[in-house]
């Protein structure tokens, strides 16, 4: 049976590419495997799978009972296929804190590490394998990384991210700055999305003290096409909650230059997020936040109500 390999809902530049990554490391060592997604990809993953030349992985709706796959990226069962405790979960390769409440039908490898991108915990496992790893794999892994640390200005940066994306950088012959900020131009382009788009986009689902909170995140280096969109963005709020079923939706717009990020706060309930999670003064509808670039270590931790 083939193996599926993919990441979580929403799927970011990580996402997209660790499966692609991770495909070809297990066919490389006799494995059938296929990469997936669970949605549609940001602008950013969009723009990473072409410019190495790879087709988009197909979207699957979810998973067959006893299907072999490998989860990239994530651990919580919320941004996982419903079916997934019935599937055949062969290994979980991640970088994000354990969520619990995932069930499998047998011992798996668990792989979870302090690092800011689940392709440099791929680098590790491969082993000298790493050293066949064709140039677009190379791309897909260097990509990830930028994405992931936005170029190294994340506090979840690791030497260790940082120096094998400097190497990939080297043997492709790419300069880094440049090609971040081609990067994180594609991500900001958000124009053909509408709202509900937009607040789902980069989004994962939490529970902090009995609420449940869809987080959204846009990084961006054009944060005022995000913010002129305030109103709209608030009046699908509600929709996107009920249709989600969490009691409210958090938005972060990144601004990956300044190194911010602006909160929008629409109704008491995240005024109080803000202002308890963040030691914030909240005055209007909006409330930066200075310093915090992710969150992965910044914003979910902190969350408070």
């Amino acid at each position: 049976m083939t193996t599926l390999v993919f990441g979580h809902k929403s799927p970011d530049t990580d996402s997209t590419g660790s499966p692609l990554i991770w495909e070809w490391f297990l066919n490389h060592t006799g494995i059938t495997a296929k990469a997936a997604l669970l949605g549609t990809p940001n602008t950013e993953a969009a723009f990473v799978a072409k410019r190495w030349k790879f087709d988009l992985p197909e979207i699957i709706a979810d998973v067959d009972d006893d299907q072999s796959c490998v989860i990239v990226d994530t651990n919580n069962p919320a941004e996982l296929p419903a079916n997934i405790n019935n599937a055949n979960v062969l290994a979980i390769i991640d970088h994000h804190k354990l969520a619990g409440g995932l069930e499998t039908k047998n011992p798996i490898n668990i792989t979870i590490r302090p690092l800011a991108c689940t392709a440099t915990i791929m680098h590790q496992m491969m082993g000298d394998h790493a050293g066949h790893m064709p140039e677009g794999i190379k791309g897909l892994m260097l990509s990830c990384i930028l994405s992931d640390t936005l170029a190294f200005r994340s506090p979840t940066t690791t030497p260790m991210d940082k120096e094998l994306a400097e190497k990939l950088a080297k043997d492709l012959k790419v300069d880094i700055e440049k090609y971040a900020t081609e990067m994180f131009d594609a991500k900001s382009d958000v124009s053909a999305f509408s709202d509900a788009e937009l607040l789902r986009m980069d989004s994962k689902e939490y529970a902090v003290d009995g609420k449940k909170f869809r987080v959204s995140v846009l990084e961006t280096t054009s944060p005022k096409a995000i913010l002129d969109r305030k109103d709209a963005l608030v009046k699908a709020m509600p929709t996107v909650a009920k249709e989600d079923k969490v009691d409210e939706v958090l938005l972060f717009v990144v601004d990956i230059l300044k190194e911010e990020a602006t909160m929008l706060v629409p109704n008491d309930l995240s005024k109080s997020v803000a202002e308890k999670s963040f030691d914030a003064k909240v005055d209007g509808d909006t409330v930066i936040l200075p310093g915090v670039m992710s969150r992965k270590k910044q914003i979910i931790p902190n969350l408070k109500v």
